[in-house]
C-alpha cells in the first residue's frame, strides 16, 4: 500500500475540479475516501446485523463523460464509506468492480485516455487509484479489452484482465459476492 500512495496523490493531482468538489447538500464525506463517495446520514429502519460480511460487486457498462468520475465507480466507494459510517470495520467489507462496454475508458492510464478522447482527463483515474490500494478489486472484461484493442500497458495499475465480464461477474457469485448493478 505504502508504494501505492504516491501514485494516489499524482492521481489526485490529475483530478478535475468538479469531480472533487464539495458534496451535495445534505451528503459530507466518507470515512475512507474524502474526494468521492460522499454519503448521506439515514436513520434506517433495516438495521446492519452485527457480524455481516458484505461481499458485493458492481457491474459497470457505462462511460463517464471525460473529466468526470464515473457514476458506479464512485458508488463502489459510496457503498464503503457509508457502511464504515454505519460502524462496518473495513475488514468487512469486499468490494470488486467488473467494468465492459464503453467504461473501459473509464480504466486507461493517462495517456491511452488522452489519445482516445481529443486529450481529456480521465476523472476516474484518482478513484481508480485509491479504491484499489484500499482493496477493491477491479477487473476489466478481456472481450472489451480484445474489441477496443486495449493492452495491459493501457490499463491503469491494479485494475485486472478478466476472460469476460460475465466470467468475473460468474466466479465473483461463486465466492459469495452479490451484485450490484
Amino acid at each position: 500500500m505504502l508504494k501505492t500512495l504516491p501514485l494516489v496523490a499524482a492521481l489526485l493531482l490529475l483530478l478535475p475540479a468538479q469531480a472533487i468538489a464539495e458534496p451535495r447538500a445534505g451528503f459530507h464525506t466518507g470515512p475512507v475516501f474524502t474526494t468521492f463517495g460522499h454519503i448521506a446520514p439515514v436513520e434506517s429502519d433495516l438495521p446492519i446485523p452485527e457480524g455481516t460480511v458484505f461481499r458485493v460487486v458492481f457491474d459497470v457498462t457505462d462511460k463517464a463523460t471525460p473529466g468526470q468520475l464515473n457514476r458506479t465507480i464512485d458508488s463502489a466507494a459510496r457503498f464503503i464509506n457509508m457502511h464504515v459510517e454505519a460502524g462496518v470495520p473495513a475488514a468487512d467489507i469486499h468490494v470488486a468492480i467488473v467494468v465492459h462496454g464503453g467504461a473501459y475508458a473509464d480504466l486507461l492510464t493517462p495517456d491511452a485516455y488522452a489519445a482516445r478522447n481529443d486529450g481529456a482527463v480521465n476523472g476516474s483515474a484518482a478513484a481508480i487509484a485509491e479504491l484499489t490500494a484500499h482493496g477493491v478489486d477491479i477487473w476489466l472484461c478481456g472481450q472489451t479489452a480484445a474489441a477496443q484493442q486495449i493492452t495491459r500497458a493501457d490499463l491503469l495499475p491494479g485494475v485486472g484482465l478478466s476472460l469476460s465480464a460475465m466470467t468475473a461477474l460468474a466466479l465473483l457469485q461463486q465466492q459469495g459476492y452479490t451484485l450490484n448493478p
